[in-house]
């Protein structure tokens, strides 16, 4: 007989909850949603760039990700990527301020934490299961209460041992961002203002900041932080390093850029009133009108950023967009062909154009489309929306097996792993044998299956 089915139901739900603690540790990205941006894409790359030099990593080696989410958070799951929020830049007045937090979480990536999160899960898992099988002997031996006590003081010690190991973490990445800025030439008074504004949530949301509630939490007080890290950057000679401008005004139209993306047209008006005629508001208040569908309005806000700066590559994106998604693409050509040109053939930006070239459902754009939608996909191949746009044109050229082998690209990255599967088999029957594509469509193939065998083992 199995001991967790002899136990009562609450304790099985105990342990349960327990499990799913440290399993949201270990993988925090699943079910989340990612934003891509050429633009907003080269800020973070470029903001990031001196820290993950600081830090002893390859530039190319390191990605960092937008997460459609408005919470304020930042984290690292595994490799080297950095994931942050959405609501983290809009939360952020200024790109020192965000910079400290990817030192933070390049911290955490030199320190190995995720890897070593595992010893800190088998150290508490130890506690949890000597206390159920001490629990279980009491239950069994007609000690029910005595058990059940044993069991939940067993859980609560494991979650406490769990906790304290997540803090000594947070304290060492802590230590590595601050050595990183240092080291970058950058200040931490940005790093300081930020988690100042993480302090004041806490203060808002009546967070118990006693010492006692410490020992509940998977970071030290933000108070705590500040302290330590104040001492540590007024020391510093980096402390009064100016900011960079250019980067900056990089930032606030970024910032301006994903509120208007992701907020309410309402609450965009308001934050970027008709008042301000300024890069940043009419960047954001662009994007409102073309989610009103107030095509003209949007229109204008991004001719006159375009005629401002007739060579930025994303006014001309901004423009191509509004035009191609309002159901005008034979105009949205010019303006995304600049982009594309302009922006040395930026993937993201090169998918929107072939986009466009396709959906004018003229034949002698296809030939076009076609280089530009093979260049961007071997320039970024996790881009679903281009592989899809290259199916599109194969079909509509007649070239199946390869829209096939595009379609089994773009399924894969989507997850659909059964699609993925099908497609890759009809594109491996019809492709010449021992080709590069041919090679690919049983790659893709041997993929979805492993994925769908570790789905299949979780469950």
């Amino acid at each position: 007989m199995s001991i967790v089915h002899s136990l009562p139901y609450q304790f099985a739900a105990r342990l349960f909850a327990l499990t799913a603690v440290f399993a949201m540790a270990i993988q925090p990205v699943q079910a989340q949603s990612i934003l891509r941006d050429a633009e907003t894409e080269a800020l973070l790359r470029d903001m990031a760039a001196p820290l993950v030099e600081a830090a002893g990593l390859e530039p190319n080696n390191v990605d960092i990700v937008l997460i459609n989410d408005p919470s304020i958070n930042a984290f690292v799951a595994g490799g080297q990527v950095v994931y942050i929020h959405s609501g983290l830049i809009d939360a952020a007045d200024t790109a020192n301020e965000v910079q400290g937090v990817i030192a933070h979480e390049l911290g955490h990536i030199t320190g190995g934490h995720v890897i070593r999160i595992q010893d800190g899960i088998g150290q508490a898992g130890n506690i949890s299961i000597l206390s159920m099988l001490l629990g279980a002997a009491a239950v069994l031996a007609g000690a029910g209460e005595a058990g059940l006590g044993v069991i939940a003081a067993g859980q609560q010690a494991a979650l406490g041992k769990f906790l304290a190991f997540s803090r000594a973490q947070e304290s060492s990445a802590d230590a590595a961002g601050a050595e990183y800025l240092s080291k970058a030439g950058i200040s931490g008074r940005g790093s300081l203002a930020f988690f100042g504004k993480l302090q004041n949530l806490e203060f808002r949301y009546a967070r118990d900041q006693s010492d006692s509630a410490t020992f509940s939490r998977t970071h030290p007080l933000s108070g705590d932080r500040i302290a330590i890290l104040r001492e540590t950057y007024r020391v510093d000679p980096a402390w009064h390093a100016p900011e960079d401008p250019l980067l900056q005004q990089r930032f606030e139209r970024v910032k301006a850029k994903l509120y208007g993306y992701q907020s309410e047209p309402a609450r965009t008006f308001q934050r970027y009133p008709e008042t301000r005629m300024d890069i940043p508001a009419r960047y954001a208040r662009a994007y409102a009108h073309h989610k009103s569908a107030l095509v003209d309005k949007a229109l204008s806000e991004a001719d006159a950023l375009v005629f401002q700066y007739p060579d930025d590559p994303y006014f001309l994106e901004l423009k191509g967009q509004v035009l191609l998604e309002s159901g005008r693409p034979e105009d949205a050509i010019v303006p995304l062909r600049r982009a594309t040109e302009l922006s040395r053939n930026e993937p993201l930006i090169a998918s929107m154009f072939g986009h466009a070239l396709i959906a004018t459902e003229d034949e002698t754009h296809f030939e076009e489309a076609e280089a530009v939608l093979r260049n961007a996909v071997g320039r970024d191949r996790f881009n679903p929306f281009a592989w899809y746009q290259l199916g599109v044109v194969y079909a509509a050229t007649g070239d199946i097996p390869r829209a096939r082998l595009a379609s089994a690209e773009q399924q894969v990255m989507s997850r659909q792993y059964t699609l993925a599967i099908r497609s890759a088999q009809i594109a491996e029957a019809g492709l010449p044998t021992g080709s590069p594509d041919w090679l690919r469509a049983q790659d893709i193939g041997l993929q979805a299956r492993a994925e769908l065998e570790q789905l299949r083992d979780r469950r």
